[in-house]
């Protein structure tokens, strides 16, 4: 007997031992509610495949990521690009590393005053929250058309400043005659029947607004690896997004919005934008010499898009999983 435990205890030695799964890496995500942010949602779930472990933090609107970005306490978020822009004007050591949604932006009248162009906002009061692609898609339309704006009365039109939350309730009160705002929130302005589209803004020279990831000049340098293994996780719910836009729709639905979005105001809102991996060198540049013109986000110094654009991780990314 003596003899068995001994052969026993000299083959558990030799075993090799196995070494415990290494921890997951904790990654703080800022991100905002909006249907066109869903993929960017869906990351926490499929995170622990790449082990990570996503930490969201909901913001109100991109502007307000931007302190708790350079206070250390956000490592990629999920961000209007002219919050981003105005963030590292403003000293945020941020990379953007990827697009996640293009569209998603639509300028909305009052139902009860049948306002049909841009030009029919002479004389009005237009709410948008401050420093998101909303305001940069309003105020270069109005410059299309020749209309002067300011937050104060006086000029052709006078822009009202108000949280995205707040937009909506605004315009059905009848305290703003017309709001640039986001989906699905847009959407659901004019299928409730308060509200009825002006237009897209997309048809100036910045196009379609694109949406950008962002990631931290800290996590992109010094934690290279995590830094990849969360371009995989986003590109790889992108992709499902896309391939399967059911899977989207019942997670953007159910997940994000809680039951508070119907399945008809959720394709109306993703058939004004849509989910991607890809942002240019050139837009954010474009997008920086607009806000720089309007005077948006303030920047002293705008920065260069060609010194923070960095789209290395994304490629791999794609390339690694397939993705066109």
């Amino acid at each position: 007997m003596k003899r068995f435990l001994l052969l026993a205890t000299v083959a558990a030695l030799l075993v090799p031992a196995v070494p415990a799964p290494a921890a997951e890496d904790v990654v703080r995500l800022g991100n905002l509610k909006f249907a066109h942010y869903g993929a960017v949602w869906y990351m926490k779930e499929i995170a622990p495949k790449y082990n990570l472990k996503i930490d969201e933090k909901v913001f109100g609107k991109g502007l307000d990521i931007i302190p708790a970005v350079i206070a250390g306490e956000i490592d990629v978020t999920a961000s209007a690009l002219d919050a981003a822009i105005a963030g590292r004007a403003a000293g945020a050591q941020v990379y953007v590393v990827a697009g996640f949604a293009k569209g998603g932006s639509r300028i909305v009248g009052r139902a009860d005053l049948k306002l049909k162009t841009v030009a029919d906002l002479k004389g009005k009061k237009v709410g948008v929250a401050r420093g998101g692609a909303q305001e940069l898609g309003l105020l270069a339309e109005l410059a299309k058309f020749g209309l002067t704006w300011s937050d104060k009365p006086g000029k052709d039109v006078q822009i009202v400043y108000l949280a995205y939350a707040d937009i909506n309730g605004a315009l059905l009160g009848k305290n703003i005659d017309a709001m640039s705002q986001s989906e699905p929130q847009s959407t659901q302005a004019i299928s409730k029947g308060f509200g009825n589209e002006i237009v897209k803004p997309y048809d100036t020279e910045m196009g379609e607004p694109i949406r950008a990831m962002v990631m931290t000049k800290k996590m992109y340098e010094e934690k290279k690896d995590v830094a990849a293994r969360v371009m995989k996780c986003f590109v790889e719910a992108t992709k499902l997004f896309l391939e399967k836009p059911d899977v989207a729709e019942k997670y953007v639905r159910e997940q994000v919005f809680k039951g508070q979005l119907s399945a008809e105001d959720y394709r109306d809102s993703m058939s004004n934008a849509a989910f991607t991996y890809d942002i240019s060198e050139k837009h954010v540049q474009v997008v920086t010499d607009f806000m720089q013109k309007y005077g948006v986000g303030r920047m002293e110094k705008p920065p260069v898009a060609k010194e923070w654009v960095k789209l290395d991780l994304l490629e791999q990314a794609k390339k690694a999983l397939g993705a066109k």
